[in-house]
């Protein structure tokens, strides 16, 4: 008999891509659209092992109820798992596994295309042209070249930006709980404190974790230390920023813009369809309202490199589970 796999949060692409690397595995797969939740962890019943994405809700009663239907595994087709009551997870006898890269290129070059589109106001420009206007008025940025960029957090991703900064001639000071010194010195940036890295920047990127230190790293605290006019960009996790502190940021103009691809309550927004219904979340309102910010929907992540990789990293996790190999993507507490 098959092993059964139910993918919660599931979207065509999904689908696609794990179907076509499931012809290497033989794996029955059970998909469902809605994300997972204590109102449809019924649903679980019957299957070997559970498969969830960034807005899935695994907490301890949706984890309790897993286990009581047989769930013996919890695969993460993403590298986060904030998401995930690890504790009860171990109480229940869930093992956790997690893709923790799936394309690091993908989301180094979609936070330069952040940058560039915020600096060179790109969106704004196409817009005016589509209606006539092909004035430059308030389009002007800056030349990357000479500028400090400031990276917080140093793992696979960041050092492909950097050294992506590096190629636009950029100055680049990085902060890491766990520096990185014989990579600072083959691209010859700088770790320095937090302070010095909001003093000095023209760019911040953030590219850490979010873990309990990390969180609301980006405050009214920190963004009153930062330099006028700085560009925040985050492809990391919507809770490292307190949104309300940037949007204060944002009026008093001391931060000049913001690239979001993730925000702190994503999950009722991201990855639908919301065109035909008004945006009641007021902090995502006024965001949107702003013409030096761009949110995008979690998608930095998105290129079909990415996607091959996530279905064979989690698929394979799946198999190295059920023949009792080291799990080298396991997720502990």
């Amino acid at each position: 008999m098959a092993y059964t796999i139910a993918f919660f949060g599931t979207k065509p692409y999904d689908e696609s891509s794990f179907n076509d690397k499931n012809k290497e595995f033989g794996f029955e797969i059970r998909y469902y659209k809605g994300h997972l939740n204590k109102n449809n962890v019924l649903l679980t019943q019957g299957v070997d092992a559970v498969c969830i994405f960034v807005n899935d809700v695994a907490d301890a009663e949706v984890i309790r109820i897993m286990a009581e239907n047989g769930v013996k595994l919890l695969a993460l087709r993403c590298a986060g798992f904030n998401n995930v009551d690890l504790n009860a997870a171990a109480t229940a006898g869930i093992t956790v596994v997690r893709v923790p890269a799936y394309s690091p290129y993908a989301v180094a070059e979609y936070t330069v295309a952040l940058m560039l589109s915020l600096n060179r106001k790109i969106p704004r420009a196409s817009w005016r042209t589509k209606d006539g206007n092909f004035s430059l008025h308030g389009l002007m940025g800056f030349d990357m070249h000479g500028k400090t960029a400031g990276i917080i957090g140093t793992g696979k991703i960041a050092k492909i930006l950097i050294h992506i900064l590096k190629g636009f001639g950029m100055n680049v000071l990085a902060y890491d709980l766990y520096p990185d010194y014989n990579f600072a010195r083959e691209e010859q940036i700088v770790y320095t404190s937090l302070d010095e890295l909001y003093h000095s920047s023209d760019i911040i990127s953030l590219h850490c974790p979010l873990t309990e230190e990390t969180k609301y790293l980006i405050n009214d605290y920190s963004i009153s230390k930062m330099k006028d006019g700085v560009m925040i960009i985050n492809t990391g996790r919507g809770q490292l920023i307190h949104t309300n502190a940037l949007i204060e940021g944002l009026k008093n103009k001391k931060i000049g813009s913001a690239g979001l691809d993730v925000y702190e309550e994503e999950s009722e927004y991201f990855y639908e369809d919301q065109s035909d219904r008004i945006i009641d979340d007021d902090v995502l309102a006024r965001l949107l309202s702003f013409n030096n910010v761009i949110v995008t929907s979690h998608q930095a992540f998105f290129t079909r490199e990415a996607m091959e990789n996530i279905a064979m990293t989690t698929l394979q996790n799946i198999k190295d589970f059920i023949n009792h190999k080291p799990l080298l993507n396991e997720v502990k507490r």
